[in-house]
C-alpha cells in the first residue's frame, strides 16, 4: 500500500503558512508505507527534529484497484473514512525549501502518518460535508469541514489516478485547516470525525 497526501487543500492553513498562491492543480506528495502509525501506538519524536506539528486531517481508504478515474466516478473508489494526522518535521521543511530540494524526509519520516478507526463512508450522507478536530488534552487545538476543500476527494482521486495506479488498501491524505502546531513530549491527541472519537493516542 501506499500514502497520497495532498498539501495546501484549505485556503485558512495555506494563510496561516504564508502561501499566498493558489493553486490550479493539487500538490501530492507521497508517504512510505512504514510512516504509518495506528492501533493507538504512541508516537515518538524523532531525535532528528525540533519542531514536530500535527496537521489533522480526514483520510480516506481506497477499496478497487483503478487508473485514469473520472470524476463522477470516483465515489466508487473508496469505502471508509478516519481522522489521521500529518506529522511534519516543520524546522527540516523549511530547510529543505531553502536549498530548493526536495522534502520529503520532513513529511514520510517512521510513523508520521497517524490513523484512526475508519468508518464506512456509508455512515455518512456527504464525505463534502463533514466535520473534524483534534483535542490535545482534552482541549480543541485544530478544527475542519471538508465542505471547505480547495479539491473535493473525489476530484483528488481523478487527478492522482492520472499518474499512479490506485490499489486497494492506499491511503489518501485530504489536506489540513487552519490551525496546525508543534507537539511535545506526554500529550495526549485524540481525533474526532463529526461527534466520533476515532484516534486516540500519546506523544512520547
Amino acid at each position: 500500500m501506499k500514502i497520497i497526501a495532498i498539501g495546501m487543500n484549505y485556503a485558512s492553513h495555506n494563510k496561516e503558512q504564508g502561501h499566498v498562491i493558489v493553486n490550479k492543480e493539487p500538490i501530492i506528495f507521497m508517504k512510505p508505507d512504514s510512516a504509518i502509525l495506528k492501533d493507538s501506538k504512541p508516537f515518538f519524536i524523532p531525535d532528528f527534529s525540533n519542531e514536530v506539528h500535527y496537521e489533522t486531517e480526514v483520510v480516506v481508504r481506497i477499496s478497487r484497484l483503478g487508473k485514469n478515474i473520472a470524476s463522477r466516478f470516483a465515489h466508487r473508489y473508496y469505502d471508509a473514512v478516519t481522522v489521521g494526522i500529518d506529522f511534519t518535521a516543520r524546522d527540516l521543511q523549511r530547510k529543505f525549501r531553502e536549498e530548493g530540494g526536495p522534502w520529503e524526509l520532513c513529511k514520510g519520516f517512521d510513523s508520521s502518518a497517524a490513523i484512526g478507526t475508519f468508518v464506512p463512508v456509508e455512515q455518512f450522507p456527504d464525505v463534502q460535508q463533514l466535520n473534524f478536530h483534534l483535542d490535545i488534552d482534552d482541549q480543541t487545538v485544530q478544527q475542519g469541514y471538508t465542505a471547505d476543500m480547495l479539491f473535493c476527494i473525489d476530484d483528488i482521486i481523478a487527478y492522482v489516478s492520472r499518474f499512479v495506479t490506485l490499489k486497494i488498501g492506499d491511503l489518501l491524505f485530504t489536506g489540513t485547516p487552519v490551525g496546525v502546531g508543534p507537539v511535545s513530549v506526554g500529550q495526549h491527541l485524540q481525533g474526532y470525525l463529526e461527534k466520533e472519537k476515532l484516534l486516540d493516542f500519546y506523544i512520547r
